[in-house]
């Protein structure tokens, strides 16, 4: 039921997923939400305890607007379902930080043990490839875990720190965390992987295939590493188009996709 209720009427949920907030984002939103009004209404349980839209709330009682309209439910809903309501808004929303982004992902497949990580990936509209990157965290080691928290790395960092095994996470996040670029740990995690060896590179690789077809990779610098990862991407793309499109459409999707510098 949508309608409109003053701000005493909301109660915030220690329990929701996004935990920061930021005065001055908060006073952005609200001044926004004074000028154009709001544009997506909060939801909440018929109590008044907020499902989705503790920002907006919080926004609107610094900015001093008086109410704010609201999806309330109609019905009784379970621990399980609100919590997974509270999960999927919040991740489909910008702002949250790399390590509340990580939490909600992990406890939606805890809460779904029989998901994969493309059923994940079609829960929440993303490509399977971020998906894998938010899981990340998971494979990584306590330290790097906080050092997302704290804000002192991202989710790509602890992407590469995380395809080395536990025993050699920490000098990788050490580097991170005393100045290295993101592109230089990964470049480390690959020579570790080679046994501390610089792997051959080549600008463009021809993958000979059966039926007299052939793949060709070209890039700046590609080692297998890169191959491996360009190649599993590429088949996970192709395996979703191939429902609904030609390979003369898929091809120019990528090449879109490629200059989007999407992941």
């Amino acid at each position: 039921m949508l309608t409109t209720k003053p701000l005493s009427f909301f109660k915030t949920d220690p329990n929701q997923p996004r935990k920061h907030f930021t005065e001055a984002d908060l006073l952005s939103l609200g001044a926004s939400m004074k000028t154009l009004g709001q544009l997506q209404p909060v939801g909440t349980k018929p109590d008044g305890i907020l499902l989705w839209g503790e920002r907006r709330f919080r926004a609107a009682q610094l900015a001093g607007l008086k109410e704010l309209s609201v999806i309330i439910t109609d019905r009784p809903l379970s621990d399980s379902e609100i919590r997974l309501i509270q999960l999927t808004e919040n991740m489909l929303r910008a702002d949250l930080s790399g390590h509340e982004k990580w939490l909600a992902c992990a406890e939606l497949m805890a809460m779904n043990p029989d998901w994969q990580m493309k059923d994940l990936a079609g829960h929440l509209h993303l490509d399977p490839s971020m998906v894998t990157r938010l899981l990340s965290p998971s494979k990584c080691i306590e330290a790097a875990r906080n050092a997302l928290r704290d804000g002192k790395i991202g989710i790509s960092d602890c992407y590469a720190i995380s395809k080395l095994p536990p025993e050699e996470q920490a000098s990788l996040l050490a580097r991170k965390l005393s100045g290295a670029s993101r592109d230089s740990i990964e470049q480390e995690g690959r020579k570790s992987r080679n046994g501390g060896k610089e792997s051959v590179r080549l600008s463009r690789v021809k993958i000979a295939m059966p039926q007299g077809a052939a793949v060709v990779v070209t890039g700046k610098s590609l080692g297998m590493a890169e191959l491996v990862d360009l190649l599993l991407e590429t088949v996970k793309e192709a395996r979703k188009a191939a429902e609904q499109y030609d390979v003369k459409t898929f091809q120019s999707m990528m090449r879109d996709k490629a200059k989007r510098g999407a992941p």
